[in-house]
């Protein structure tokens, strides 16, 4: 089972490039219930668009905000969303308490994924590798070649 972090979700969202074709294709080797998205990415996808429909300076931009957030709402509609519940919490304050030195959404993130026993998949290895417990992958990357007998 696999929570996908926020920026697995916005390069599945673009549906273009080379990322893109990475993740989607080991997506699809799995059944669709295997992956999940937690409610803290769901708070940082709105968030952003809401930052711009504030910004927006004419029809244009609020037209393009106001669709990005109806995209964002559909993404995760269709989706398994987690919560950010009492265990997940419970483990934030624990993980703060040690001093783990990440962005908070992200550490939330990886709250929710711990909790439930589950991978993380994101590109953010560096930042996710601070965090005690925690099993991630990046699927944007080429997987390594087998090696032969």
């Amino acid at each position: 089972m696999f929570v996908l972090d926020t920026d697995h979700i916005s390069i599945l969202q673009a549906k273009a490039g080379d990322d893109w074709r990475r993740l989607r294709t080991r997506l699809d080797d799995q059944p669709r219930s295997n992956f999940y998205v937690s409610i803290v990415s769901f708070h940082e996808q709105m968030g952003g668009w809401y930052a711009q429909l504030g910004r927006a300076k004419n029809a244009t931009d609020t037209l393009r905000a106001y669709r990005m957030l109806e995209r964002t709402l559909a993404t995760f509609a269709g989706a398994q969303v987690l919560p950010f519940d009492e265990a997940a919490i419970e483990l934030f304050a624990d993980l703060r308490w040690q001093k783990v030195r990440i962005d908070t959404l992200d550490l939330r993130i990886a709250c929710i994924a711990i909790t439930r026993n589950m991978s993380l998949l994101t590109r953010n290895t560096v930042d996710f590798a601070r965090v005690p417990g925690l099993k991630f992958e990046d699927w944007t990357r080429e997987e390594p070649a087998s090696e032969l007998p």
